[in-house]
């Protein structure tokens, strides 16, 4: 795999994974309290530690990088998205696009969808607490551009661009963090763009951003115990334990006072207190599920995808821009649906508390839910051996749902034929709805960001080679 070269013009794809951001901490593990240094070794892990802090573009906000391109104003209707990444491609048939009158050789077991609360709506029968709430979420099921590779289809819906043009291009989630994070005037402690709990694969989702604009990929899991947040969290590591390290270390720092009045050392300084409070303040806290009562917890769910989405919620509260729920598993090549009948109930529970929640709390108006992933599955069910039931790539024609953030609920853009092979009306592709999602946030569409060799790119285009494209979502947006 390639990775993205400093000029931003290596292919879309890269080995994944979640991104390493180390804090302070990271860098002494071995200094503790009780653990005999010299003071040369000491000053040492002090110095390594520092020095990753400075590092660090997620604690720093990107002092050294440029400003976000200036574009006409707008008036954002959204402050936060919150995407649900359904890694992998989830069948349409069996979620929001169920095609029972194609019969079994389609549908599989999935024979008697249900009635939402808004009248002509029907979705998957395990899905009954997303149909109690169908009036605040609306469904696309005319999604469509034709690719089946999941890093190359990853990169169509994430960034509305095709691969091929000699660019990557950076995905929505690094848009948002350019123009609505620290370069924007972000001031919160966690970064901007964050993604619950691992990186979208070997997808490349700065693009040629670079790492001003990389995600901060939690790792561990918040249906755990204790969520183990990469470089916040320490496994085994109290929040006294933490402290008492910062005591020492401060004991142990002759550099400053040396140094005492040099501008290079008091932004040092201040870049490790914020490194501190990132770690043990109140940015800390955020990710601390045990604060949330039980009947909460319970109401999303206990498992990973239902905690994930509790935390998403939390983070919107504290204003982060752009957070991402990476659900993988969806890739059901084989036995689709006994998968689908443990995946389903999950998801159904997770998002629909989620939507539930924002709408109590009075964020569902500034925070747009956007669910997908990067293609949908076969419609006609593959039962030979060795898939037992399984459905394979399909880009032909998807469903994405997308809520809040001033998007209407209680519609349906697009519509699939009788068997859900290909688009039969007002066909929907990833640059409409990047582009859709963009001027809800109040990011002029027909901004243009600058590459690392002084280009410039648009965010989306508005047709592929010349072919236009769906257009704006304008049934379900503002007039």
């Amino acid at each position: 795999m390639h990775t993205l070269a400093s000029g931003g013009r290596e292919p879309a794809l890269r080995e994944g994974g979640p991104l390493e951001r180390r804090t302070i901490l990271s860098f002494k593990r071995d200094v503790d309290l009780n653990i005999r240094l010299t003071r040369r070794e000491a000053i040492r892990c002090g110095l390594y530690g520092a020095a990753g802090l400075l590092l660090s573009d997620q604690i720093q906000a990107s002092a050294l990088a440029a400003a976000p391109p200036k574009a006409r104003s707008l008036a954002p209707r959204a402050k936060s998205i919150i995407q649900l990444w359904m890694w992998g491609g989830p069948s349409h048939l069996d979620t929001f696009d169920p095609k029972p009158g194609a019969g079994v050789d389609f549908c599989g077991p999935f024979m008697s969808p249900i009635k939402t609360n808004v009248s002509g709506i029907v979705i998957n029968e395990l899905m009954p607490e997303l149909a109690r709430i169908a009036d605040k979420y609306s469904i696309i099921r005319g999604m469509t551009h034709g690719n089946t590779g999941h890093e190359t289809a990853t990169y169509l819906v994430q960034t509305g661009n095709k691969s091929g043009d000699g660019l990557v291009h950076p995905g929505l989630g690094a848009v948002v963090a350019l123009y609505k994070g620290y370069e924007a005037g972000y001031k919160g402690l966690i970064p901007p763009y964050v993604v619950m709990t691992e990186s979208l694969g070997r997808f490349s989702a700065a693009g040629f951003l670079g790492s001003r604009a990389e995600p901060f990929a939690t790792g561990g899991d918040p249906a755990a115990s204790r969520f183990v947040v990469e470089g916040v969290v320490a496994d085994g590591v109290s929040d006294r334990r933490q402290t008492d390290r910062r005591a020492l270390m401060k004991k142990l720092d002759t550099l400053s006072a040396a140094a005492a009045g040099d501008a290079q050392a008091i932004a040092f300084s201040d870049c490790s207190d914020r490194a501190y409070e990132f770690i043990l303040g109140d940015a800390r806290r955020v990710f601390d599920l045990s604060t949330e009562k039980a009947e909460v917890r319970e109401r999303y769910g206990r498992s990973t995808f239902g905690q994930s989405c509790l935390m998403a919620r939390r983070l919107v509260e504290r204003g982060v821009p752009f957070v991402t729920i990476n659900y993988n598993g969806w890739d059901t090549h084989k036995e689709n649906f006994l998968t689908m009948k443990h995946k389903l109930p999950e998801l159904d529970r997770g998002m629909s508390a989620l939507i539930r929640d924002l709408s109590e709390r009075g964020l569902l108006d500034s925070t747009i839910v956007w669910w997908g992933g990067e293609f949908g599955r076969t419609p006609r069910v593959h039962y030979e051996e060795p898939w037992n039931g399984g459905r394979h790539h399909w880009g032909e024609v998807f469903s994405s749902v997308i809520a809040g953030g001033g998007f209407q609920g209680g519609h349906v853009i697009g519509e699939s034929n009788a068997t859900g092979e290909e688009v039969k009306s007002r066909p929907v592709y990833p640059s409409d709805v990047v582009l859709s999602i963009c001027e809800m946030l109040g990011i002029d569409p027909r901004s243009k960001m600058e590459t690392p060799r002084g280009e410039k790119v648009a965010i989306a285009p508005p047709s592929w080679n010349g072919d236009k494209l769906g257009g704006r979502l304008t049934e379900i947006m503002p007039g």
